[in-house]
């Protein structure tokens, strides 16, 4: 694979969100890493941090209920590999009544498969509006 060559990486984060928005309990326990951390800001402006098995009772649990699948709408901005490890940012909208949202998938190859090992949810900024992280230079 060239080092620019992320054809495996974008084609694992389409199975993932064809996967995950469908329920696919089965076949998502397998996307996922058993050490996963996945982090979502908060309302108050805290991290809460979930476990594999806490994100999946919750898709397993909207699965049960009968909920409609999930969009698969998403965006890669970029992505960033170390040879078995790799970061991905990704824009994602879960439905139309759904914030978009800021998508950093941690992913790792175990067994020549790529897996993901963390996840962090963030508020898809307003860019009408955003001034950047560091204030102008005034120099």
């Amino acid at each position: 694979m060239s080092k620019n060559d992320h054809s495996e990486i974008l084609q694992f984060i389409d199975v993932l969100a064809e996967t995950g928005s469908n329920y696919r309990m089965e076949a998502m326990e397998d996307l996922y890493l058993d050490d996963l951390g996945f982090l979502v800001l908060t309302p108050a402006g805290e991290i809460a941090r979930f476990s594999k098995a806490e994100m999946l009772a919750e898709f397993r649990s909207r699965r049960d209920a009968g909920e409609p699948p999930l969009s698969t709408e998403k965006r890669v901005l970029h992505i960033e590999q170390q040879g078995d490890q790799a970061t991905a940012v990704l824009y994602r909208r879960m439905s139309e009544r759904a914030d978009p949202a800021l998508y950093e998938l941690r992913l790792r190859r175990v067994d020549g498969k790529w897996r993901v090992a963390g996840e962090t949810v963030l508020p898809w900024p307003d860019l009408a509006t955003a001034r950047g992280f560091l204030p102008p230079r005034t120099k």
